[in-house]
């Protein structure tokens, strides 16, 4: 068979895809309406990401298949983007501008389809869930060289919003100016984490250049775009935007270099048989007093996944504890534990229970 011939049958499927994209676009549509006639909510992150995983795992099981595997998560978000727009706008605060990790973040979660609302700084993604002016917000919350990202737990201990689900982002940062020549910089722009994630490059191959902190890596781009002498730490998005060359790309220390985002909704997910659960409590200020709550999961067979200190709200020098574990809220020995927990601290906070995240 020939070129033409080959590329004949291409078309033929083409038109077949198109069928079957409008006729799963109705069904959509149709369910849109019921759920709306039955007052359930239009979005069920967790159900999608389950779809997305059966999706990926019958590719896989079919000996003949040679379409990427890796391919079908971004194919099918798309659809299921563009399919849920015609049940209900989606709208989705991110820390901005456009080329953060975080809108890759979004983006990897939501689609094309989705309404993205750009905040100015992580408290403001929380106030737009809060207020009802956003349907999600997503927001770092961990990196795996830099650990906890303050700025997000701080909010999550002062605000009513749950987390939702989770994203696992590889992140590569690049060094991003008008020009590729390293010994013209003198200035390097970038959000703290980024600048933290980077530190023993930047010493090695910019050692006088100042560092200058930034709202966000794309932030930096902007003002590194408008000054001659100047580069910044960001993604290959972000200088994509901003029409910046890429230096030198990976710069973070550490290879293996990910960021955890959590997603932000007003309740948080039901079970999914592979969750997570995150909480902060404060342990009295006491000898003993953390490690007889760390007792109390073990003692109900419960895996602590992360535990992490922030200074309280009350004295100096006294701490509470953000914590993750394995299982759901709802389930019997996470509900006992928490129980046990209340009755031994003076505040336990369910800040969610969700699946468990899928490298994006």
């Amino acid at each position: 068979m020939g070129i033409d011939d080959l590329r004949r049958r291409i078309d033929a499927i083409d038109e077949q895809l198109l069928d079957l994209l409008d006729r799963r676009a109705h069904a959509a549509a149709e369910i849109g309406g019921e759920k709306k006639a039955s007052a359930q909510p239009s979005h069920d992150p967790g159900r999608e990401e389950r779809l997305l995983e059966r999706l990926e795992q019958q590719l896989a099981e079919r000996p003949d298949a040679i379409f990427p595997v890796g391919s079908v998560r971004p194919v099918f978000r798309q659809i299921i983007s563009a399919c849920l727009a015609l049940q209900q706008p989606i709208s989705v605060a991110y820390l901005g501008p456009p080329g953060t990790f975080t809108h890759m973040a979004a983006l990897s979660s939501f689609g094309l389809a989705a309404r993205y609302v750009e905040a100015t700084t992580i408290a403001a993604v929380f106030d737009a869930v809060g207020r009802g002016t956003a349907s999600y917000g997503i927001v770092p919350i961990e990196n795996s060289t830099e650990g906890g990202v303050t700025f997000t737990l701080d909010c999550l201990l002062d605000s009513d919003v749950r987390i939702r689900g989770e994203i696992v982002l590889d992140v590569n940062q690049c060094l991003v100016g008008r020009h590729d020549d390293i010994g013209r910089i003198q200035r390097v722009y970038s959000h703290p984490q980024a600048l933290a994630q980077c530190r023993g490059w930047l010493a090695d191959n910019v050692p006088s250049a100042q560092l200058v902190v930034s709202p966000s890596t794309s932030t930096a781009s902007r003002e590194a775009a408008a000054d001659d002498e100047a580069a910044a730490v960001a993604s290959r998005l972000a200088a994509e935007l901003q029409g910046l060359s890429v230096i030198r790309e990976p710069i973070q220390d550490r290879p293996q270099n990910a960021t955890r985002f959590v997603l932000l909704a007003p309740e948080d997910a039901p079970r999914s048989g592979t969750d997570k659960t995150s909480l902060v409590f404060s342990a009295p200020h006491e000898r003993g007093a953390l490690k007889r709550s760390l007792e109390i999961f073990d003692d109900e067979g419960i895996n602590l996944t992360r535990i992490e200190s922030r200074p309280g709200r009350g004295r100096m020098w006294e701490y509470v504890f953000f914590t993750d574990l394995e299982g759901h809220r709802a389930n019997a020995p996470v509900a006992r534990a928490l129980d046990k927990l209340a009755q031994h601290c003076a505040m336990v906070k369910v800040l969610g229970s969700y699946p468990r995240a899928v490298r994006a």
